[in-house]
């Protein structure tokens, strides 16, 4: 990958892309993984980039794909731990990891389903639901109804925590 295309194509999306990471990650050396395969897949991907969306579409979609790809692998690996395999308060020391309320959103939004994470991440990010529908690859109107029904999970899993 050359310094050029990262820094024009990748870069800008950083925070996209972190974002999704770390939604799908509980340590930094996994999180620094997932960053790195989902950058390489963006490289690799490139020519398949068609232009009927935006260039941040085409990361999100990239970035969730390749994360829920390395999620399954990991669960495949060791479905003998399932979800246990890191429990949700083990983090490693990392300026991404430092911020207490941020971490108490993101344990909350792991505890999500894998699509319910990537579509509170694009709605957090206000998207439309119409942009949010075209990267999960449903229509808007399940989107809104989904929207709804995962901010009520994350207010009793939040509720809980901070009482």
């Amino acid at each position: 990958m050359s310094r050029d295309f990262y820094s024009a194509s990748i870069l800008p999306y950083a925070g996209i892309i972190i974002k999704i990471c770390r939604a799908y990650t509980h340590t930094q050396e996994d999180f620094e993984d997932y960053y790195q395969e989902v950058c390489l897949q963006i490289w690799r991907s490139r020519a398949n980039f068609k232009g009927q969306s935006a260039w941040s579409t085409w990361v999100y979609r990239i970035s969730l794909n390749v994360c829920l790809t390395l999620l399954k692998k990991k669960k495949n690996e060791y479905q003998q731990f399932a979800t246990d395999y890191f429990p949700n308060h083990l983090v490693e020391e990392n300026k991404a990891f430092q911020d207490e309320l941020l971490n108490q959103l993101y344990d909350a939004i792991r505890q999500l389903s894998e699509v319910d994470r990537g579509v509170i991440l694009l709605y957090l990010e206000e998207h439309s639901y119409q942009d949010i529908a075209v990267i999960i690859g449903t229509n808007a109107n399940n989107i809104g109804v989904r929207i709804k029904r995962i901010k009520e999970r994350l207010k009793k899993i939040l509720y809980g925590k901070l009482n």
